[in-house]
């Protein structure tokens, strides 16, 4: 805990002396931080890393002395000049030669495409430039650190997919990986950067709701101040990249969150690259927004995303097919996040399916699994196979004029226990009907859920229904911001070989009737096939 505390205080006053070098300031702590990491990095590598870090040096983890070094760098050289300065070369260049060995070691274990290489090269190429600037030289390490073998556009081609999604697909570690590479191109013309950096901002933007909401997919805080600061800095710069990067209600959100006692830095971060931004054709986040790892839906007033993409490694959860409900401001069923490292318990409910609104089978943690995904003109589907054995899954988001239509479907080689999830963040209220369930989410905006489900049964020649999926409610944990705030969780439970489970989700109510395999909503009927 106290090591924790060291770095959080590391980092605070390498953004302080960030923020004092727009202004002229903070030369004198620069040297005094360069005399103080000479000291402690005396005796190399930090003997009190784990066996699994790439040690490093200030810190134990070379990763954070590389989130710490390269705000250090960068305030170096706003500062490159000042004679007191020459005083950090030393710390400069043993920060380059650690971002080589940390680097070189992550190409031999062949994880050239984790999020640490990013890092590793934002440290190299910033401190590079600054130490290059205190010498009075030109600096040499394009090649190097940005566009050889192993630099930051080979990073970013290994590690990110076609549609710009970093693989882990987890917003958090993709924003991360997007800082690094945005900060390293400091003096860079936008278009001659690869077109895959704006896709990745691209990705970004097409997740976040009208009201500036970032999902929180997969690992990641749910919700935190510093969390906060890292969206701003990387809408700051995204800004001057591209014209078309869909992220200002983000960057107003952000701002929002953290109050009174924000200090202004991103505000100064001005004239960042060495070229005007790009000017593409602006996007569009209206209607469906598909990639490799989420289908997102738009209809008025309700933003869904549907995960159906790959695990996503050690930061992945065990959430495929779940259905993140969200208004512009309000988290209706969100994905809930990660709690930091030091909660074992926490953080192995915040990846198990219990913790997502899912599919459960049998009350058992699922296989990693990737689901496939098809479209049509008004709707998505996608279906999962394996990664619970002998069952198989699709869930298909049709999308209407002022509402949106969930069908899940689950068979099995036999009777399981087929749990369809609810999991809110605002009040839920559940009234049980003869002919169907109907919720209430209350939050900041309404949202308004019918439900049906169940076995298929006749219940006339002909006339096939739904019957036998009980709710079952019962109190939960809320997001990983604050595991002890409790939430009404559902679980709608069918016991059988199959099961089918319809919904309707609005934001004013509407009138719902499901006839054999076609529903009908406000008089707009659609095929939902196969009931």
């Amino acid at each position: 805990m106290r090591g924790a505390w060291t770095v959080l205080a590391h980092h605070f006053w390498a953004r302080r002396i960030r923020l004092l070098s727009y202004d002229g300031g903070g030369a004198e702590l620069l040297a005094s931080y360069a005399r103080l990491y000479s000291d402690l990095t005396k005796a190399g590598e930090h003997e009190q890393a784990q066996g699994w870090m790439q040690r490093g040096r200030l810190f134990h983890q070379a990763l954070t002395d590389a989130v710490w070094g390269v705000p250090i760098a960068h305030s170096i050289l706003n500062l490159a000049g000042r004679a007191e300065l020459r005083e950090t070369l030393p710390m400069l260049d043993d920060m380059v030669a650690g971002a080589h060995r940390a680097r070189e070691a992550m190409v031999a274990q062949d994880k050239f495409s984790s999020n640490y290489t990013a890092w590793f090269n934002a440290l190299g190429t910033t401190a590079s430039q600054a130490a290059a600037a205190v010498r009075g030289e030109v600096w040499s390490g394009e090649k190097e650190w940005l566009t050889g073998e192993h630099g930051q556009f080979a990073h970013l081609e290994a590690a990110t997919g076609d549609d710009g999604w970093e693989w882990e697909a987890s917003t958090y570690y993709h924003g991360f990986v997007l800082r690094a590479y945005l900060l390293s191109l400091r003096g860079f013309d936008p278009s001659l950067a690869p077109d895959r950096l704006e896709k990745m901002i691209t990705a970004l933007a097409s997740i976040a709701t009208e009201g500036g909401i970032l999902p929180a997919l997969h690992d990641g805080p749910y919700l935190r101040v510093p969390l906060a600061l890292e969206w701003l800095e990387i809408v700051a710069l995204a800004r001057q990249f591209t014209t078309a990067h869909g992220l200002d209600a983000v960057a107003a959100r952000a701002l929002a969150e953290v109050g009174s006692e924000y200090d202004g830095l991103e505000d100064k971060l001005t004239g960042w690259f060495g070229g005007p931004p790009r000017a593409p054709e602006p996007t569009s986040f209206q209607g469906s927004h598909l990639s490799s790892s989420y289908a997102v839906i738009r209809v008025p007033g309700i933003h869904a995303i549907l995960d159906h993409g790959p695990h996503g490694g050690s930061h992945g959860h065990h959430d495929k097919l779940a259905l993140y409900l969200y208004g512009a401001t309000t988290p209706w069923q969100p994905d809930p996040g990660q709690v930091p490292y030091g909660h074992a318990q926490w953080r192995a409910h915040y990846k198990s399916v219990a913790a997502h609104p899912t599919i459960r089978i049998d009350n058992l943690e699922p296989a990693e699994a990737t689901g496939e995904l098809t479209h049509d003109e008004d709707s998505v589907t996608a279906t999962i196979d394996g990664w619970y054995e002998g069952v198989r899954a699709t869930r298909k988001l049709i999308a209407g004029d002022n509402y949106l239509v969930d069908v899940v479907r689950v068979t099995a080689d036999r009777e399981r226990e087929i749990v369809l999830q609810f999991r809110p963040d605002v009040e839920l209220t559940v009234e049980v009907g003869p002919d169907a369930i109907r919720t209430t989410w209350i939050g900041d905006e309404m949202l308004y859920g019918y439900h049906v489900g169940g076995v298929r049964a006749e219940a006339e020649p002909g006339d096939v229904v739904l019957s036998g999926a009980v709710p079952v409610v019962r109190p939960g944990p809320g997001p990983a911001d604050d595991p002890q705030r409790v939430r009404t969780w559902v679980d709608w439970t069918v016991v059988g070989a199959d099961a089918t489970y319809c919904s309707v989700y609005s934001t004013a109510p509407v009138d719902v009737r499901l006839v054999g395999d076609v529903i009908t909503v406000d008089g707009h009927e659609h095929a939902i096939g196969g009931l």
